[in-house]
């Protein structure tokens, strides 16, 4: 439990922590997407790799070896003086936290051989995800009403000790006992498949399309094709391709992979509308999804044993539309909401996804091999890992464009306030604040309202934009689940 609730903390703590990321650093657009993106880019990419090495020299130990890497990079990055050592370090993170989740579904699932024994753990598992993020915005937003932004990430420290401690105690090894040889180039296929598709769609959201943004992304695809003609033609591969063949599988993953793309881009969106254009404290932005990453954790909890008496292609496809409800309320108000209605689609959508993915996760673990335990969890993380860079990647690209081509910025600011206020809400707040003590004696009275104004309603109009789009990859995973899940039981 204790590394998912450090993943999930980290994850949450950082969305609310990026406004005081943008004031303080003044990042461009692409950097503040690269800072959020880097970590789960660097981990979706090392995660097969990770899972598959788990199986070889136990799933234990690489447990352990990641959960130190990560509270020393932990340490770094809370006192990173500059974005790009703030990204750096992200990416160090990714690193060893990819050692981390392969290993605790695939231990799980070597220690619960009763299938309705394994269901109810990994929903309780998988509440470690909304209890983490339901803990993170409040302990976060309390630490940066009265330290520096770098404290949230110190919030590592005291989760990763007790799980050094007390792991080799109470955690039983386990591991492949036919393990191949590690292959190194498909490690690097996994992770050259990942970079260049993401960075490519960066690209387009600072340059716009062209060759140069469209050739990396051309490029992951080709190592992607190659990647997976090398699982299906070596003798021991790092990924058992077979595994996608078994609807129920490949099915739940795709489940997986559009939801959390959806809640990820809409948690991009609604922490900062929460804080910079409704301007509510970190702490109370956080205390406003309370309650919808509790309902997550009730409705994980309560599917189990719905589960054992309901198909998942029925159950599945119906918790899903629940969520589609939250996204539409977002959608049909263009973004023009209030914290309270904020709070109440939270809740459909922490209903909805909380028990629809704790179905899919007993899918994914049930239907792969005890051996490949390792490898077949790490597609489950991959498929989490690799939504959060596209709810970022892409969502967060749409309505940073968005927000560009709306914009409009009042006369009389220099070039470098021009800049940053025209990059991102973040930076139009900051270039406000400072307006008063810098020259807005030499601009006409107001402009910084005018400017604040302008660059709010400028973000809403792309929230309106972003929550439809949440409301198509939802109906999307709901097709995908009543289709691909017909034959489960």
């Amino acid at each position: 439990m204790l590394p998912v609730l450090l993943v999930s903390i980290d994850n949450t703590v950082l969305n609310f922590a990026l406004p005081a990321i943008s004031t303080a650093t003044l990042p461009t657009g692409v950097q503040l997407l690269w800072m959020v993106d880097i970590y789960p880019l660097v981990l979706a990419g090392l995660l097969v790799a990770m899972g598959s090495l788990g199986d070889r020299i136990g799933r234990r130990r690489l447990l352990l070896i990641g959960s130190a890497g990560f509270g020393v990079v932990s340490v770094f990055a809370a006192f990173s003086p500059s974005i790009e050592g703030l990204i750096i370090a992200r990416a160090a993170l990714g690193f060893f936290g990819a050692m981390l989740m392969p290993s605790t579904l695939s231990l799980l699932r070597s220690t619960f051989v009763d299938r309705d024994q394994r269901r109810l753990a990994i929903a309780i598992w998988a509440t470690g995800f909304a209890a983490g993020s339901a803990l993170g915005p409040v302990v976060g937003g309390i630490l940066l009403e009265h330290f520096a932004w770098g404290s949230v990430f110190l919030l590592a420290v005291p989760v990763l000790l007790p799980l050094l401690v007390l792991a080799p105690i109470l955690v039983t090894e386990s591991r492949d006992p036919h393990p191949g040889r590690i292959d190194f180039l498909s490690i690097a296929l996994s992770l050259g498949t990942m970079l260049p598709i993401v960075y490519g769609i960066k690209s387009i959201a600072e340059h716009g399309v062209s060759w140069l943004s469209l050739a990396p992304i051309v490029l992951g695809l080709g190592l992607g094709v190659w990647f997976v003609r090398r699982q299906v033609r070596v003798p021991n591969p790092m990924l058992d391709m077979g595994l996608f063949r078994r609807g129920a599988f490949s099915g739940a993953v795709g489940v997986n992979l559009l939801s959390v793309t959806a809640l990820v881009g809409c948690l991009f969106f609604i922490s900062q509308h929460l804080q910079l254009v409704l301007g509510l404290s970190p702490l109370s932005a956080g205390l406003v999804l309370v309650p919808g990453l509790a309902a997550m954790i009730v409705a994980g909890l309560l599917i189990v044993p719905i589960a054992r008496r309901v198909r998942p292609s029925r159950v599945v496809p119906a918790a899903l539309l629940v969520s589609v409800a939250g996204f539409a309320s977002i959608a049909l108000r263009g973004g023009q909401i209030d914290a309270f209605w904020i709070g109440v689609a939270f809740v459909l959508l922490g209903i909805g996804i909380g028990a629809a993915e704790t179905v899919s996760n007993e899918l994914i673990v049930a239907t792969a091999p005890a051996d490949k335990a390792g490898a077949a969890s790490a597609v489950s993380e991959t498929a989490y890992e690799l939504g959060a860079v596209l709810g970022t990647a892409v969502l967060g690209t749409i309505l940073t464009v968005s927000y560009r081509a709306a914009v409009l910025l009042p006369e009389g600011l220099t070039t470098a306030e021009r800049l940053a206020a025209g990059e991102t809400l973040g930076g139009a707040v900051a270039v406000a604040e400072q307006l008063p003590a810098g020259v807005a004696e030499q601009l006409p009275a107001g402009v910084a309202e005018q400017l604040l104004d302008s660059a709010r309603h400028a973000f809403d109009s792309g929230v309106g934009l972003t929550a439809w789009i949440g409301v198509a990859l939802v109906l999307g995973a709901a097709v995908v689940a009543l289709v691909a899940l017909r034959r489960a039981r």
